[in-house]
């Protein structure tokens, strides 16, 4: 018979504010997101040795999320500063490229690292798991016809698959944690910081042939969302988590999604002072050209992305409007304009900030 173990309600830390863990405490959703929570929460950063380092407001413990025995050690520096009851657990650290359609990083990272993370959550008192889903997990739709919580999944790439099977087995894995899935659309600031979003602006701003050209329906699109409507997502999520179902999905983006074309000529008229022209280039020659680019350097699109260019998303957001009060209060075409204007300013800190080669 094993041993029964008396856990301390409360830690070395003796104060009346409620624990909250993040993982993937030191990204562009973690760090900000503790800095608003430490307002009302005492704070604990999950995030792999070494810089970037969370915020000074949460004590930064070390982490890997693919050895159990070190998630295992982080737990017990948490349980003797903070103890035994934790009011949510925040779990933003995930892996994610372009680089590449499939990766090890996707199993070893996002599922297995959850799994693990999972298991030892199940020897503490948490009221919360909130977990950073995607809204790339669903099955794209038709421009008109909004997706909501229960439309059916479909990954044709290994991130949001992994996404998928993370999902599931955390409902496998819960057990009495309440569980909130947030299905977070692509992300974005005044700096920019959406991956997709900074190409399209880069090929524009240079004037590349490639800019001209698209390799989908040009009247498809994807949804966003800025980075301070889902700081304010999450704060109302577990602000209200004793209100909220034992497992519940909800759709976090805006509730209109621009077209390729749209983007387009916002990019061009703010960059260049006119609509951008873009012509529907056939998959065959875009899958091509795409080929040969990859043989003589590292661009941005892979010939695997060609066949995605057709997906559209629109999100239904009534969910997140009823349960959590969110609705988001930023549009991403009234902010292309401010990331041009950052652009123009200082390029080269913008190429920086966004993870560019900048050739002058």
């Amino acid at each position: 018979m094993d041993e029964i173990i008396e856990h301390p309600e409360h830690g070395a830390r003796n104060e009346k504010k409620e624990t909250v863990i993040i993982s993937g405490s030191s990204g562009l959703v973690g760090f900000p997101l503790i800095e608003k929570l430490a307002k009302n929460y005492r704070v604990v950063g999950l995030d792999r040795l070494g810089p970037p380092y969370p915020p000074l407001q949460a004590e930064c413990v070390n982490f890997d999320i693919t050895d159990e025995k070190a998630i295992d050690a982080a737990m017990e520096r948490i349980r003797y500063g903070y103890g035994n009851k934790i009011a949510a657990v925040i779990h933003l650290a995930a892996f994610y490229s372009f680089n590449t359609k499939e990766s090890p990083g996707y199993e070893e990272i996002n599922i297995k690292g959850t799994r693990k993370f999972l298991r030892q959550l199940q020897d503490f008192e948490v009221d919360q798991f909130i977990y950073a889903s995607s809204n790339l997990i669903y099955k794209p739709t038709e421009p008109g016809r909004k997706i909501d919580e229960d439309c059916p999944v479909e990954a044709n790439w290994g991130y949001p698959d992994s996404k998928i099977q993370t999902e599931e087995l955390i409902r496998e894995n819960n057990g009495d944690i309440d569980t909130v899935f947030l299905r977070i659309a692509g992300v974005y600031d005044e700096q920019c910081h959406s991956i997709p979003i900074s190409q399209q602006i880069k090929r524009i701003y240079e004037k590349e042939l490639i800019s001209h050209f698209y390799s989908g329906d040009l009247d498809h699109g994807d949804v966003f969302v800025h980075l301070d409507d889902v700081l304010d997502a999450i704060l109302k999520t577990v602000d209200k988590r004793k209100e909220l179902p034992h497992e519940i999905a909800i759709n976090i983006g805006e509730p209109s999604s621009p077209t390729y074309q749209e983007l387009q000529n916002a990019i061009g008229k703010n960059l260049h002072g006119k609509e951008w022209e873009t012509y529907e280039m056939p998959k065959s020659i875009a899958k091509a050209g795409a080929w040969t680019r990859n043989l003589i350097g590292d661009p941005f699109i892979k010939p695997w992305m060609i066949d995605r260019a057709d997906d559209h998303y629109e999100l239904d957001i009534s969910r997140a409007k009823e349960v959590l009060g969110w609705e988001p209060t930023h549009r991403i075409m009234d902010t292309i304009p401010e990331m041009i204007a950052n652009l123009k300013k200082d390029p080269k800190a913008w190429y920086k900030e966004n993870d560019l080669d900048y050739d002058g």
